[in-house]
């Protein structure tokens, strides 16, 4: 026992389950405690009350149909990219990822700028709405549209990847056999990627469902109001039942997004299609004289769902009020110089940000490359404790980010035990609530990246006498660098322009990018929250670009975009 404890694989496992019910388990488990400290009762009222029933009815209709359109969106996108000769397909990867790098309440924004009647590139085209005209995005189709656009690349990101990892014979075979590409497509490709196409709708579902940001900037004023908002009004309204109104609306949302991935689960084993043989390089379909018309069709959904919106973000941060025209007499940088140099929770929002995004990046991929090896592990316990902890990790995702804010309110509002020690209204409880929600992100590369790895290598290992923390370190490590760096870029481009989990946690001197901007336009101050927005996409945009670039130079499957 001691020669077994001193190879460290005990104590880190026993870390790992202690991370797990510190930061997976407590929080949720007190929300569930306080939701239901009234009994199930508590959930029937709440039920029966109008505005929750409501509430309930959007949020399921929303994440329903913005999910079935993602589905349609991002399937169509990753069919075209990873099946045909389309030129350019690094350069269409990188822009149809990068409405998923800006934040949902950043793309409302800019979409509400962009077709408004103070739209300043619509009044420069002479197209701008009458002064007074409902905006049209205020409306249920609003929400659902601009959900649908958010959540798109998520889904052309998992179809993407199914298609990359499919066996090329079976699709050889059928077009040896005459079968043309809608032939190919229908009775060879879709069947065999029906589990991820599940997995893609499940995710743009889930990812809807706890959307803050476009529904409380569209959806209130078109008196659309979701879970998340409704959260949202109810903890902003005080009083002292707030809590425990707050927890039983809050696991209303939780159960929903459990079992939309437990339906996903259940109905991807069904659908699920055994293929033989490794992975190879997709198809590459000539689409001859379509080419030029599909990469022109390509390239129009990019201009309509990219550059319009932050043309129009840009222009309103350069005019000096809103609903004025842009024109050389009104053109001004003041806005910009507000945010940058006169206003000291700018630059200490970024600094947050950063920072919060970054540690959070750094521990996870630390963490995944612990736990993915005991996910590996040839021994039963250790690998049924991992795949615990994998599947904790996967429901914290699968929670929307305003839940875990409550959890995470309900877990900290008290000083730690013993040390006294308050994380509540500290940058901490933010980095900490990122690392909950985050996890699975940073996993999911690490863990499929062990799996490809061959076990005769900790074998040995094992007889040369090296112990848990050499192997790790000389052979394991090295191994899945890259897929730990890739989930790490993941999880800081997501933390970084976040606003649905930080949105209850943030206080005063420790504001993050996504609630300044947020309170920005809440406040009415419209110009200044376009100067801020354009900042946060530039760096971005910049930061993405950087990336890109290295990634030239890195191993394959660092940057998650290079194809």
């Amino acid at each position: 026992m001691l020669k077994r404890l001193s190879r460290g694989e005990p104590l880190v496992l026993a870390a790992l389950c202690l991370f797990a019910l510190g930061l997976l388990v407590m929080p949720l488990g007190l929300l569930f405690r306080v939701g239901l400290a009234e009994g199930a009762g508590a959930l029937l009222d709440a039920l029966g009350g109008r505005s929750v029933r409501a509430a309930l009815w959007h949020s399921l209709e929303s994440a329903a149909v913005s999910g079935t359109g993602a589905l349609v969106i991002g399937t169509v996108m990753a069919l075209v990219i990873g099946l045909s000769d389309l030129r350019a397909k690094g350069g269409f990867v990188f822009v149809l990822l990068l409405p998923m790098m800006i934040p949902p309440h950043v793309t409302a924004i800019a979409w509400v700028q962009a077709l408004g009647p103070a739209s300043p590139v619509l009044q420069a085209l002479h197209l701008a709405p009458e002064m007074g005209a409902t905006h049209p995005l205020y409306s249920p189709g609003g929400v659902w549209l601009l959900l649908t656009l958010q959540h798109a690349p998520l889904v052309f990101l998992v179809v993407l990847a199914a298609l990359r990892a499919l066996p090329r014979e079976m699709s050889e075979a059928a077009r040896i056999s005459g079968a043309r590409p809608a032939r190919l497509l229908r009775r060879v490709l879709l069947p065999l990627l029906a589990p991820s196409l599940l997995a893609a709708f499940a995710l743009a579902f889930v990812s809807a469902l706890g959307n803050f940001g476009i529904p409380a900037l569209l959806g209130i004023p078109a008196r659309y109001v979701t879970l998340p908002v409704l959260i949202w009004r109810r903890l902003s309204s005080f009083g002292p039942s707030v809590l425990r109104d707050v927890a039983v609306i809050s696991l209303m949302l939780a159960a929903v997004a459990v079992v939309a991935i437990w339906l996903q689960s259940m109905l991807q084993r069904r659908a699920r299609s055994q293929v033989i043989g490794p992975a190879q390089a997709p198809l590459r379909i000539a689409l001859g004289r379509w080419r030029a018309p599909v990469t022109a069709a390509m390239a129009l959904y990019a201009l309509a769902t990219l550059v319009l919106p932050l043309a129009s973000l840009l222009a309103t941060a350069l005019v000096p009020t809103y609903g004025v025209r842009l024109n050389l007499d009104t053109l001004t940088w003041a806005n910009f110089a507000e945010v940058l140099f006169r206003q000291s929770v700018t630059l200490r929002a970024f600094l947050n940000s950063t920072l919060a995004a970054g540690l959070a990046a750094l521990v996870l991929a630390a963490l995944s490359c612990l736990l993915a090896f005991f996910l590996n592990a040839r021994a039963r316990p250790p690998r049924r404790i991992a795949g615990g902890i994998a599947t904790l990790a996967e429901i914290s995702y699968a929670i929307p980010g305003l839940v875990i804010s409550i959890a995470f309110i309900l877990a900290f509002l008290r000083p730690l035990p013993l040390t006294q020690l308050s994380l509540y209204n500290t940058l901490w409880i933010i980095v900490l609530a990122y690392l909950t929600a985050f996890f699975s992100v940073a996993l999911k590369p690490v863990a499929a990246a062990y799996g490809q790895l061959d076990p005769s290598l900790d074998d040995a290992a094992r007889v040369s006498g090296a112990g848990f923390g050499r192997r790790m370190g000389r052979i394991y490590l090295p191994l899945v660098a890259p897929a730990a760096a890739s989930g790490a870029i993941l999880v800081f481009l997501t933390a970084y322009n976040e606003v649905t989990v930080s949105a209850l946690l943030w206080s005063t001197g420790h504001e993050t990018i996504g609630t300044t901007i947020f309170n920005y336009e809440d406040g009415g101050y419209s110009v200044l929250a376009a100067a801020m927005a354009s900042v946060t996409v530039a760096a971005t945009l910049g930061l993405m670009l950087m990336l890109d670039l290295a990634g030239r130079r890195l191993p394959p499957g660092v940057v998650p975009w290079r194809m």
